[in-house]
């Protein structure tokens, strides 16, 4: 059976050029797939985008925008001081926290183009063992040796502290927040859906095999190293893409279209 066309995006708004439209719309759907996912905090947690040029401005959601409901045009586009930059901002308010957690990243980051901060279950329970994220699954062992963590100092209001995320940070794509949540970066969109998709699940995987209670098998460091560079090798922009293309078929026709 032939897969379905997806639908046209919708005409540009007025300052925005045909490139960053698009971005838009891959961010607004990226949105939508983690609403379907069931990675979303009610108006909470945030996705970005830096936009191309000199200027790095990113966009981010607006605040108070479910994921599920949000559109391109629902994003706002600011720049690394939290100016909004769109050409007729009106009331478009952003959450101060996704912000710093955003600017950190993409002000130090040239690589990290879409940024993923999530507050789930199994994120937020993980995030507050001591142990942090074990090799129990296929899933985990993807990020072993390249997951980094970041200790909790409250809400992320704190402009200082942008510093010290970015330094624990340092070259990884993905990173635990301590009695937080999650939060990964990705050269695409694509490739950052697949990374917060893989990083939830194994997540997911270490709660399901602790609560059974039984002793756990984690493979000898030699293993986990292997299976670590494996994928490393498989999971490369192309295979990133093939997934993201299969998933937005899930999101098709689904309400308003964020193409919109």
């Amino acid at each position: 059976m032939a897969t379905p066309a997806a639908s046209p995006p919708a005409a540009p708004p007025r300052g925005a050029g045909a490139e960053e439209w698009r971005i838009r719309c891959d961010l607004a759907a990226l949105y939508r797939l983690v609403a379907h996912f069931r990675m979303t905090d009610l108006i909470y947690t945030h996705i970005s985008v830096r936009l191309p040029g000199p200027e790095r401005h990113f966009l981010l959601n607006r605040y108070g925008v479910l994921f599920h409901e949000m559109r391109a045009s629902d994003l706002v586009r600011i720049d690394l001081e939290g100016r909004v930059r769109e050409p007729d901002p009106g009331p478009r308010p952003v959450n101060a926290a996704g912000f710093t957690i955003h600017s950190a990243v993409h002000g130090a980051r040239e690589d990290a183009i879409c940024v993923v901060h999530t507050h789930t279950v199994a994120g937020i329970a993980v995030s507050a063992q001591k142990r942090g994220l074990l090799p129990v699954s296929q899933h985990a062992l993807a990020f072993h040796g390249r997951l980094a963590y970041h200790d909790y100092e409250g809400v992320a209001l704190e402009l200082g502290e942008r510093e010290r995320l970015v330094a624990d940070l340092g070259p990884h794509r993905a990173m635990i927040l301590r009695n937080h949540g999650l939060l990964v970066c990705g050269r695409t969109v694509p490739e950052a859906f697949r990374l917060i998709y893989t990083l939830e699940r194994a997540c997911q995987a270490q709660l399901a095999a602790m609560a059974g209670g039984a002793e756990l098998i984690l493979p000898p460091p030699e293993v986990c190293e292997r299976t670590a560079a494996q994928c490393e090798a498989l999971d490369d922009l192309a295979h990133c893409e093939r997934v993201w293309q299969a998933a937005l078929r899930l999101i098709e026709g689904q309400g308003p279209d964020w193409r919109q």
